[in-house]
């Protein structure tokens, strides 16, 4: 299995989501705003990250079928 690079990176998405909400609840009427971009950014980068993965396993298990089908015929 591969090895994370470094785990900060892995963790860093969810972690602007938080602090996002952080800054929208401590802030007051027009100001919460600002914290708007922080949580599309992080929402972005986490369902990116689900998208790329759900297509290499779906690519990996057509792979496989692929190469059970060929020993078979």
């Amino acid at each position: 299995m591969k090895r994370l690079g470094n785990p900060l990176i892995s963790i860093s998405a969810p972690l602007l989501i938080v602090l996002a909400i952080t800054g929208f609840l401590h802030r007051d009427g027009k100001n919460k705003i600002q914290a708007i971009p922080a949580v599309v950014v992080g929402s972005g980068l986490v369902l990116t990250g689900l998208v790329r993965r759900f297509r290499r396993r779906r690519m990996l298990l057509l792979e496989i079928k692929k190469d059970m089908n060929d020993q078979n015929f």
